[in-house]
Protein backbone atom coordinates (compact mmCIF):
# COMPACT_ATOMS: atom_id res chain seq x y z
CA UNK A 1 0.00 0.00 0.00
CA UNK A 2 1.42 3.38 -1.00
CA UNK A 3 1.24 6.12 1.59
CA UNK A 4 1.23 9.74 0.56
CA UNK A 5 4.52 11.52 1.17
CA UNK A 6 3.98 14.73 3.12
CA UNK A 7 4.87 17.88 1.22
CA UNK A 8 8.16 19.43 2.27
CA UNK A 9 7.73 22.95 3.60
CA UNK A 10 10.89 25.01 3.15
CA UNK A 11 9.41 27.71 5.36
CA UNK A 12 8.84 25.25 8.24
CA UNK A 13 12.32 23.78 7.72
CA UNK A 14 14.03 27.17 8.05
CA UNK A 15 11.93 28.39 10.97
CA UNK A 16 11.80 25.21 13.00
CA UNK A 17 9.03 25.19 15.66
CA UNK A 18 6.06 27.50 15.00
CA UNK A 19 6.64 30.95 16.45
CA UNK A 20 4.55 34.13 16.71
CA UNK A 21 5.31 37.05 14.36
CA UNK A 22 8.60 38.76 15.19
CA UNK A 23 10.01 35.82 17.16
CA UNK A 24 13.41 34.55 16.07
CA UNK A 25 12.59 30.94 15.29
CA UNK A 26 15.30 29.54 13.07
CA UNK A 27 18.87 30.27 14.13
CA UNK A 28 21.68 28.81 12.05
CA UNK A 29 25.48 28.99 12.21
CA UNK A 30 26.89 30.08 8.86
CA UNK A 31 30.31 29.58 7.29
CA UNK A 32 31.15 30.89 3.83
CA UNK A 33 34.22 30.38 1.69
CA UNK A 34 34.90 33.18 -0.80
CA UNK A 35 37.07 32.79 -3.86
CA UNK A 36 37.89 35.49 -6.40
CA UNK A 37 38.98 33.23 -9.24
CA UNK A 38 40.41 36.06 -11.35
CA UNK A 39 42.82 37.16 -8.62
CA UNK A 40 43.20 33.88 -6.72
CA UNK A 41 42.10 35.71 -3.57
CA UNK A 42 40.38 33.78 -0.78
CA UNK A 43 38.34 34.88 2.21
CA UNK A 44 35.77 33.71 4.74
CA UNK A 45 32.59 34.79 6.45
CA UNK A 46 31.44 33.26 9.75
CA UNK A 47 28.40 34.19 11.75
CA UNK A 48 24.73 33.52 12.39
CA UNK A 49 21.61 33.56 10.22
CA UNK A 50 18.26 34.19 11.87
CA UNK A 51 14.93 33.46 10.20
CA UNK A 52 11.84 35.08 11.76
CA UNK A 53 8.18 35.47 10.85
CA UNK A 54 7.30 39.09 10.02
CA UNK A 55 4.05 40.92 10.80
CA UNK A 56 3.07 40.32 7.14
CA UNK A 57 3.62 36.55 7.60
CA UNK A 58 6.71 36.61 5.39
CA UNK A 59 10.07 35.38 6.69
CA UNK A 60 12.95 37.73 7.39
CA UNK A 61 16.47 36.44 6.71
CA UNK A 62 19.16 38.28 8.69
CA UNK A 63 22.83 37.32 8.44
CA UNK A 64 25.47 38.83 10.76
CA UNK A 65 29.08 37.90 11.29
CA UNK A 66 32.69 38.60 10.48
CA UNK A 67 34.19 38.77 7.01
CA UNK A 68 37.87 38.12 6.42
CA UNK A 69 39.21 39.28 3.06
CA UNK A 70 42.71 40.47 2.17
CA UNK A 71 41.48 44.08 1.96
CA UNK A 72 38.94 43.97 4.82
CA UNK A 73 38.36 42.20 8.12
CA UNK A 74 35.37 43.16 10.20
CA UNK A 75 31.64 42.99 10.75
CA UNK A 76 29.36 42.22 7.82
CA UNK A 77 25.63 41.70 7.49
CA UNK A 78 22.84 41.33 4.98
CA UNK A 79 19.08 40.93 5.08
CA UNK A 80 16.45 39.52 2.76
CA UNK A 81 12.74 38.87 2.78
CA UNK A 82 11.42 35.38 1.94
CA UNK A 83 7.88 35.11 0.58
CA UNK A 84 5.70 32.10 -0.13
CA UNK A 85 6.11 30.74 -3.65
CA UNK A 86 3.69 28.77 -5.81
CA UNK A 87 5.00 25.56 -4.21
CA UNK A 88 5.63 24.67 -0.55
CA UNK A 89 9.19 23.46 -1.16
CA UNK A 90 10.29 26.91 -2.35
CA UNK A 91 10.43 30.52 -1.18
CA UNK A 92 10.93 33.62 -3.28
CA UNK A 93 13.81 35.75 -2.02
CA UNK A 94 13.61 39.55 -2.18
CA UNK A 95 16.06 42.29 -1.30
CA UNK A 96 15.08 44.44 1.70
CA UNK A 97 13.80 47.17 -0.63
CA UNK A 98 11.36 44.71 -2.27
CA UNK A 99 13.25 43.96 -5.48
CA UNK A 100 13.07 40.29 -6.51
CA UNK A 101 16.29 38.32 -6.12
CA UNK A 102 15.85 34.59 -6.77
CA UNK A 103 14.00 31.41 -5.77
CA UNK A 104 15.23 29.19 -2.92
CA UNK A 105 14.45 25.46 -3.00
CA UNK A 106 16.07 22.09 -2.34
CA UNK A 107 13.96 20.21 -4.92
CA UNK A 108 16.03 18.73 -7.73
CA UNK A 109 13.79 20.45 -10.29
CA UNK A 110 13.91 23.85 -8.54
CA UNK A 111 17.18 24.12 -6.58
CA UNK A 112 18.99 26.10 -9.29
CA UNK A 113 18.30 29.74 -10.08
CA UNK A 114 20.05 32.83 -11.38
CA UNK A 115 20.08 36.56 -10.91
CA UNK A 116 21.30 39.16 -13.38
CA UNK A 117 23.19 42.01 -11.68
CA UNK A 118 24.34 44.08 -14.63
CA UNK A 119 26.82 43.24 -16.04
CA UNK A 120 27.37 39.95 -14.15
CA UNK A 121 25.33 36.76 -13.77
CA UNK A 122 24.86 35.12 -10.38
CA UNK A 123 23.93 31.41 -10.42
CA UNK A 124 22.84 29.72 -7.19
CA UNK A 125 22.49 26.04 -6.26
CA UNK A 126 20.85 24.89 -3.00
CA UNK A 127 21.42 21.51 -1.31
CA UNK A 128 19.75 20.06 1.78
CA UNK A 129 22.21 18.02 3.86
CA UNK A 130 19.65 16.81 6.41
CA UNK A 131 17.19 18.10 8.99
CA UNK A 132 19.69 20.55 10.48
CA UNK A 133 22.07 21.48 7.65
CA UNK A 134 21.97 22.94 4.17
CA UNK A 135 24.28 24.70 1.78
CA UNK A 136 24.24 26.91 -1.24
CA UNK A 137 26.81 28.23 -3.65
CA UNK A 138 26.88 31.29 -5.86
CA UNK A 139 28.88 31.09 -9.08
CA UNK A 140 29.33 34.67 -10.25
CA UNK A 141 30.65 35.40 -13.72
CA UNK A 142 30.86 38.35 -16.04
CA UNK A 143 33.11 41.18 -17.06
CA UNK A 144 33.40 42.54 -13.51
CA UNK A 145 33.37 39.43 -11.32
CA UNK A 146 34.57 35.83 -11.32
CA UNK A 147 33.62 34.53 -7.87
CA UNK A 148 32.66 31.31 -6.16
CA UNK A 149 30.89 31.76 -2.82
CA UNK A 150 30.11 28.53 -0.94
CA UNK A 151 27.93 28.70 2.18
CA UNK A 152 27.13 26.03 4.76
CA UNK A 153 24.50 26.45 7.47
CA UNK A 154 23.89 24.30 10.56
CA UNK A 155 20.90 24.73 12.84
CA UNK A 156 21.73 25.98 16.35
CA UNK A 157 19.84 24.89 19.46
Amino acid sequence: MNRPVPEFSLRAYLLGPVQPPGAVAGTWAVERQLLDRSAGTRGTFTGVVRFAVTDDDDVSFREEGTMRWPTFTGPASRAYLLRRADRTDALDVFFEDGRPFHRMSFSPEANLDRHWCDPDTYRVAYTCAGPDAFSYSWDVSGPRKDLLLTTELMRLG
